[in-house]
């Protein structure tokens, strides 16, 4: 594949800016007929013309406007890379790139975000993925952050680092119960309906060997790997489900649902996932900062 050769890109942005060759070559400090040939040689190399003269005027063919609105992303990137990097960020929008796993609590990633809610300077890009993926594009600087419940695999080789956000007890909840006796764990939940996190979760296999010391079998009803699908299911079954309570902390504000009981012995962990950078993302180590204070 040929090269772009970025100084005939350059030459070109500059005429389409300043609507013709005369004054563009006055500030490249070229002649014209220099200018002529650098852009002649950028639409040979391109195959298309991206200039035509209208009377006394340049103007722009179809690729020639696309080819400006690629130049005006090229450059602009550009000027922010070396200002980044001389650790004197453009004024304008920050971006703060997040991946979080496919499954995990939204109001837990909406807790994580909502100092960035809101404010113009800042554009937030949030992606959705499994662990393996996530951490693929982390590393190849695709993302600044991946949002988990589970931390990053352990390699003395890579640059990863996870930082605990939360702990959380996790929770029975389910409808409002008809009877004022207060909900013993693990004994109600024998022959009882229960909405359970899939087998590949911490929490299920922690709660799993619980009822199994016990010597307690629930029915179980339906076995999610997606938080906000097994809050649903709360909400529309009479069945009780295994949370950790931010999950559906909307529905036990307005008494939806309320929490039968906490297991202390069984928590779930938050995590952000990112690598460690020369040149941080600013944005991003504000949150961490806020949550370690916290």
């Amino acid at each position: 594949m040929r090269e772009l050769n970025y100084n005939h890109l350059l030459y070109f942005w500059a005429v389409a800016r300043e609507g013709g060759l005369t004054r563009a070559a006055e500030r490249l400090h070229l002649s014209q007929s220099a200018l002529s040939v650098q852009i002649r040689k950028l639409e040979h190399q391109l195959g298309h013309k991206l200039l035509e003269r209208e009377g006394k005027k340049l103007v722009l063919t179809e690729a020639g406007r696309i080819a400006l609105n690629y130049a005006e992303t090229v450059f602009k990137t550009g000027n922010e890379l070396v200002s980044t990097l001389k650790g004197r960020p453009l004024s304008g929008r920050q971006v703060l790139r997040v991946g979080a796993l496919t499954t995990l609590s939204r109001n837990f990633q909406l807790e994580f975000l909502r100092p960035l809610l809101g404010r113009g300077d800042v554009e937030l890009i949030v992606r959705s993925g499994t662990l393996h993926d996530l951490l693929g594009q982390i590393e190849a600087h695709a993302l600044d952050v991946v949002l988990s419940n589970t931390a990053a695999p352990r390699d003395g080789r890579s640059s990863l680092r996870s930082y605990v956000l939360k702990k959380q007890t996790v929770s029975i909840v389910g409808h409002p119960r008809p009877t004022r006796r207060k909900f013993k764990f693990p004994d109600d939940l024998g022959g009882a309906l229960l909405l359970l996190p899939s087998l590949e979760s911490d929490i299920r296999v922690a709660f799993d060997r619980l009822l199994e010391n016990a010597n307690v079998k629930p029915v179980i009803l339906a076995e999610v790997d997606d938080m906000a699908m097994l809050r649903l299911l709360a909400r529309e079954s009479r069945a009780a489900a295994l949370v950790p309570p931010i999950v559906v902390r909307d529905e036990l504000d307005n008494g939806i649902l309320v929490e039968y009981c906490q297991i202390p012995e069984v928590t779930e962990t938050f995590y952000a996932i990112a690598q460690k950078r020369r040149f941080p993302n600013p944005l991003l180590a504000s949150l961490l900062s806020a949550e370690r204070e916290e």
